[in-house]
């Protein structure tokens, strides 16, 4: 009994090791890709590992774990890169990363008391306009249009926010000498031209 108890350890050993062996590289590669500090690596790197101990890889897609563990540390840490960032990093469709992020957040991140900060829509605006090349009191008009209206909330809630960031940026760079056009903006905040015409709607009812 205690010989295949044994065995049965020695197996559950040797696959965990074999299966932080062979993300290693591939967790490498795409933290690289993105080019994010060590810092974020290593918080990254705890939260493939105790994905790994609690078997969530079995059956689903390893390098979507390995995608989803960076943009959580990502997260964690609250660094300027999205998800698109990531699933491009990794060619991980954003479904998988979907996914697996899911789990992460709600059996992982507890475990290891690590807190999930979703990127918000002021933050974007500093991300997308800095991609821009708009002068920062532009950027700061934004956010304040944002923030300073009640009803954004009620907009944000159940839809993505890189529309929204972009949408008040192409509003206050227009007129101006940086005006940028919807497809330099979309582009920019990795969205759609429609998307950013059906926040700019959004947009305007928070500005009557």
């Amino acid at each position: 009994m205690f010989s295949r108890l044994s065995k049965i350890q020695r197996s559950l050993i040797n696959s965990l090791e074999r299966n932080l062996w062979e993300a290693k590289p591939k967790f490498k590669l795409f933290a690289s890709k993105l080019n994010i500090p060590k810092y974020i690596t290593e918080t990254a790197w705890r939260i493939y590992n105790e994905v790994v101990k609690q078997k969530l890889t079995m059956g689903r897609s390893i390098d979507g774990f390995i995608a989803a563990s960076i943009y959580a540390g990502i997260r964690i840490h609250e660094f300027p890169k999205l998800l698109d960032d990531v699933s491009d990093a990794s060619m991980v469709p954003q479904r998988t990363l979907f996914r697996s992020l899911g789990l992460i957040v709600r059996n992982v991140l507890p475990y290891l008391h690590l807190d999930y900060h979703p990127i918000s829509v002021e933050k974007l605006i500093f991300l997308f306009g800095n991609r821009l090349g708009l002068p920062v009191e532009l950027q700061i008009q934004a956010v304040n249009i944002i923030k300073s209206s009640e009803n954004t909330k009620r907009i944000v809630i159940g839809k993505d926010p890189k529309g929204l960031a972009a949408a008040v940026l192409y509003l206050v760079a227009h007129g101006t000498e940086f005006k940028k056009t919807q497809e330099e903006v979309a582009k920019a905040a990795k969205t759609t031209e429609v998307t950013l015409r059906s926040r700019l709607k959004d947009i305007r009812v928070l500005m009557n």
